[in-house]
């Protein structure tokens, strides 16, 4: 924390955030304490809410954190796990986010405030889809849209509504999605340190790795080279027409103009890949600012608990599918997976999401059609999982030592999809196969051991990325650090 002062201790909007009674004493000195679930720490000047398992020698440290995040699907319970591990450590956040995330951010313990101007969903239905990438024809078309209705189009009023937060928060830092340039902008144009977080691989061109959404292997030889060159340079020129609405957007928050749209991710404090490094084969060239974290496997809070519908006995193999939690037009899919495992010998637990309908679906009796449930209790005695390589269900499975058929469907699945080929955990189908070929995918993975020892060697790596992750620890760090100037030329 930057200085301590009575305003900057007191929480935004806390049912008990209100000064105590007690006016003598030294600022920082607690007076008294009582608990029921969220404890109320009353020290000289102010009065607070604390998640119960942070130790009171922790408060005296504690800072705020301003979080901008997007209705991302998957994107959600990493990021937010990220605020459930600062609350836990007696810091306070607050998420500034679409309205359909007012549920899951109280669970986690933070305040909510919704984006109110700024392009955002007020429900599931995928009508109200920011971008609706699954009408796209070509990757290209998908990354323009990005560009125009999400990430860079949007900028100004994602920043004169982060702006007002800060002004009514006093953060000490911000913790951005990375999609979020307007916060980024908003931030540090008030002089905020700022963070930018990558809940996936990374996702900015880099040489010597293909660009996101290719799902190319790496490169071998000079052909693969110049093949990432030139489409790199396409994807460039994709976000390059950008960088002059960007720049306006900058320029009115006191801020010198960029000469890259890259730039403004790029050019924050510190960004954190919430991802393995192992896993990742873009991690060797990533920037100095960079720091692979880990993956944060928080289970979304609307997974709910389930009862396998088979004796424990059973020993048939077990097997989790699970597609995108967001819409993608992916109910044929999911209906000529079950077709294909229906014909097998095998248990399959089957997750739609809250976008499918589960009662839409038929399955035989050895295949469970449910909408949500918690994966990782399901993937620690699952022998394969069958997913679209949305890089939370990827992740767990490999943490669990779990192979994978990949049916990547856009969007950086088709990257995370070519690194769990390249590690020889998995193999991978077009969205489009038939059942014929899933049933057959399926049965090459279950009987060669080569993919379940590959995925249980990431499963080692990724054990120890964890036990070795700072998250918590830098983004304290982040927060210490003095108000800095503007950077108008």
């Amino acid at each position: 924390m930057k200085g301590w002062s009575w305003r900057s201790m007191l929480p935004p909007t806390s049912p008990s955030g209100s000064f105590c009674a007690a006016t003598s004493g030294s600022p920082g000195q607690r007076l008294k304490q009582r608990s029921s679930g969220w404890s109320t720490e009353c020290w000289v000047g102010v009065r607070r809410n604390v998640h119960p398992k942070v130790q009171p020698e922790r408060i005296r440290n504690m800072s705020r954190y301003l979080f901008a995040i997007w209705d991302g699907g998957g994107a959600v319970a990493p990021e937010l796990g990220v605020a459930r591990r600062l609350i836990e450590n007696g810091h306070q956040v607050r998420v500034l986010a679409d309205p359909t995330l007012r549920a899951q951010v109280a669970t986690v313990g933070a305040t909510f405030s919704p984006w109110v101007r700024a392009p955002h969903r007020t429900s599931n239905d995928p009508s109200g889809d920011v971008v609706k990438d699954w009408e796209v024809r070509t990757p290209f078309e998908g990354l323009r849209r990005m560009r125009d209705r999400l990430i860079g189009g949007p900028a100004e009023l994602v920043a004169s509504e982060t702006a007002e937060q800060i002004g009514d928060y006093s953060p000490d830092a911000l913790m951005a999605d990375y999609f979020m340039l307007g916060a980024m902008i908003a931030a540090q144009g008030a002089g905020l340190p700022v963070a930018a977080v990558m809940p996936n691989i990374w996702a900015l061109p880099v040489r010597g790795v293909p660009p996101i959404a290719a799902g190319f292997p790496l490169a071998q030889g000079v052909p693969g080279r110049v093949r990432d060159a030139m489409l790199i340079a396409l994807v460039n020129r994709v976000f390059a027409k950008g960088l002059p609405a960007l720049n306006q957007v900058r320029d009115r928050h006191g801020l010198r103009p960029l000469r890259s749209f890259y730039d403004q991710v790029l050019g924050v404090d510190r960004i954190f890949v919430l991802s393995s490094s192992t896993f990742d084969y873009a991690s060797p060239f990533v920037p100095a600012n960079v720091s692979y974290a880990g993956p944060v496997l928080d289970e979304p809070q609307w997974a709910v608990p389930w009862v396998p519908p088979w004796s424990e006995d059973d020993a048939r193999p077990l097997i989790l599918v699970g597609l995108s939690s967001t819409f993608q037009n992916q109910g044929d899919l999911l209906q000529r997976i079950i077709d294909a495992l229906s014909t097998m010998p095998v248990r399959a637990v089957v997750t739609t999401g809250p976008m499918i309908d589960p009662d839409a679906l038929t399955a035989n009796s050895n295949v469970s059609v449910v909408r949500a449930v918690p994966h990782g209790p399901i993937m620690e005695k699952a022998a394969l999982v069958v997913t679209h390589c949305g890089h939370g269900t990827a992740l767990k499975a490999l943490a669990a030592g779990v192979p994978m058929v990949c049916l990547p469907m856009g969007r950086d699945q088709d990257d995370t999809a070519a690194r769990i080929v390249h590690h020889g955990a998995g193999v991978r189908l077009a969205p489009n196969a038939s059942a014929e070929k899933i049933r057959r995918a399926v049965a090459e993975v279950l009987e060669r051991d080569s993919y379940r020892l590959a995925a249980a060697q990431l499963s080692s790596s990724i054990t120890a990325e964890l036990a070795s992750s700072r998250l918590v620890e830098e983004l304290g760090s982040l927060a210490s650090k003095p108000n800095q100037p503007r950077q108008r030329s």
